[in-house]
């Protein structure tokens, strides 16, 4: 084995773990889920069936990520962090044929106690605060705090906030990177 499961884990056969993953205590990979490389899923972490995680995401203690749910490489997601598949649920009405999809782009984060509703995407090393509520697409770049989610600024690939100028230009404090802001979107400049 090229990954590490802790002995108190049940990863199904079928699942599919890439190189330099580490699934630490009490998770539950279901058959049909995909796990990149160098991956870190913390306690009692539950992947679905047909999820989808890239390379080096981090997941922290306690979240259940459904099915329906595709994470790209580079997403951190924070301790107990909530992720939905179906927008009116019902214990005595069977929904699986209504799965909504939910889409987290390459670099994002996820802050502790976020809640994700189902058919939303979040953008490129988009920031979701902590125990915000999304409801809506998250642009690239974007900071999102609150209940429901508002759009409070933008961040750097770096993690740094980004303060925008007349031009609509801005540059990263920690990496020198620089960004424009044009017509509501952020894109970085190379």
């Amino acid at each position: 084995m090229n990954y590490y499961i802790h002995p108190t884990s049940l990863v199904d056969e079928g699942a599919q773990i890439g190189e330099g993953t580490k699934i630490w205590h009490f998770c539950h990979v279901m058959p049909k889920a995909i796990l990149g490389e160098k991956c870190i899923l913390g306690q009692n972490v539950f992947v679905g069936n047909h999820v989808k995680i890239g390379n080096k995401v981090k997941i922290q203690n306690n979240v259940s990520v459904y099915e329906g749910v595709e994470c790209e490489d580079d997403v951190f997601i924070g301790p107990s962090v909530v992720f939905t598949n179906v927008i009116n649920p019902r214990s005595f009405v069977e929904r699986k044929s209504e799965f909504k999809n939910t889409l987290v782009k390459k670099g994002a984060s996820i802050g502790a106690n976020a809640t994700i509703i189902c058919g939303t995407t979040i953008g490129e090393f988009a920031f979701i605060g902590a125990g915000a509520v999304v409801s809506k697409d998250v642009a690239n770049y974007a900071i999102v705090i609150g209940n429901p989610a508002r759009h409070t600024g933008w961040m750097s690939e770096q993690g740094a906030r980004l303060l925008f100028n007349e031009e609509g230009c801005a540059t990263c404090k920690l990496s020198g990177e620089k960004y424009e802001l044009k017509n509501g979107l952020v894109i970085k400049i190379i």
